[in-house]
């Protein structure tokens, strides 16, 4: 049993999402860590910061690395960030001579956000791709249906007749223009962490910034120079975005649901839930499920909002508060989306007689 719902045994069948769900994975994370310690050690050996056998040494020590998970579990229990035991563990495997080069110069933040950088990178691939398919899975329905007669309504009342492409332009072009500022939204997070303890890289001295943009190239980021540790604006603009989108299928949803009713009729569900009281029933449980994710996605988003308040170089409660909500909105967006290619498969606009 799950606390959360994302990959909880049944309730994951209604709202998970396994693409984005493996990126979410302890072992997604711990493997991402162990590819910026291993780059780490390879751009400085090149740079000379450390001796030029180090760096080849430890990346083929560490290609096979497996974690003892538990101890990195007690380990953050005591330390906060699972990186000081990581980084032992690490050390370890390595052994002498090159045991002291690995993690030379770095802190647990660099590590820790650069793994997430990566891996919202792979995150936002996914949903652009089902972003782009919902796009044209719109404008498919909207050349099938989109001439068929329905009831415009303003305030819950009926209003005048509108052509169903008025329904479906109001669903499809918010999306479109999210689409369009996603590249700047992403670019805001896909930035090296590589700052060393308060962001001045005193360790590696005049090679300081030389070893950030080698680090930088060997993963595709962008150089942050001086590092991003307290500002968390990018982090938090790329949650606003996901509440957006998740906003915007929530309020598609709400119309499906509400045209669809018995008594309006306007809308028929080629597939929907069933009832254990009433089998006569199709519940649209597809537009619910978006509106309770649109919901969910707005309430979480206003605590990514808070974790922008770092104290001086770094926040532990800030950056913990990151960690618990960021990736169930992004759990919740790819759900969303999802969930939403699914229900227009079923839907047709009904032409009234």
């Amino acid at each position: 049993m799950s606390a959360s719902p994302f990959d909880h045994p049944f309730l994951s069948g209604l709202l998970g999402d396994e693409e984005i769900g493996l990126l979410f994975a302890a072992e997604a994370d711990i493997g991402m860590m162990v590819l910026f310690e291993r780059a780490l050690a390879i751009v400085q050996a090149e740079a000379g910061v450390i001796p030029a056998e180090a760096g080849p040494e430890i990346d083929r020590l560490l290609a096979d690395f497996v974690p003892g998970m538990d101890d990195l579990r007690e380990g953050t229990a005591r330390d906060g960030v699972v990186i000081p035991s990581l980084v032992q563990q690490l050390r370890k495997a390595v052994g002498e001579p090159h045991a002291a080069h690995v993690h030379f110069g770095a802190t647990s933040q660099d590590v820790i956000d650069t793994s997430l950088a990566l891996r919202l990178t792979s995150a936002a691939a996914l949903l652009e791709t089902r972003l782009k398919g919902l796009i044209e899975q719109l404008g498919e329905l909207d050349t099938r249906d989109g001439q068929i007669e329905t009831m415009g309504h303003t305030r819950m009342q009926a209003a005048i007749a509108v052509p169903a492409s008025r329904k479906i332009a109001s669903w499809r072009n918010p999306l479109v223009r999210h689409r369009e500022r996603m590249a700047d939204v992403v670019a805001g997070v896909r930035v090296l962490s590589f700052g060393g303890a308060v962001g001045t890289l005193e360790k590696l001295g005049e090679k300081g910034e030389i070893v950030s943009t080698m680090l930088a190239d060997h993963f595709g980021l962008a150089a942050a120079v001086p590092p991003r540790h307290s500002e968390r604006d990018g982090v938090a603009a790329f949650a606003s975005w996901l509440s957006l989108v998740t906003g915007t299928l929530g309020k598609m949803g709400q119309d499906i649901a509400l045209m669809a009713q018995s008594e309006m009729g306007e809308v028929k569900l080629a597939a929907g839930g069933g009832s254990s009281a009433m089998p006569h029933k199709v519940n649209p449980v597809g537009a619910e499920t978006l509106v309770a994710l649109a919901r969910f996605n707005a309430t979480l988003v206003s605590g990514m909002h808070q974790s922008l308040v770092h104290e001086n170089e770094r926040s532990g409660a800030a950056w913990t508060l990151e960690w618990m909500l960021l990736p169930q909105m992004v759990m919740a967006t790819g759900a969303a989306l999802r969930t939403a290619e699914a229900l227009l498969r079923s839907v047709s606009f009904v032409e009234k007689r």
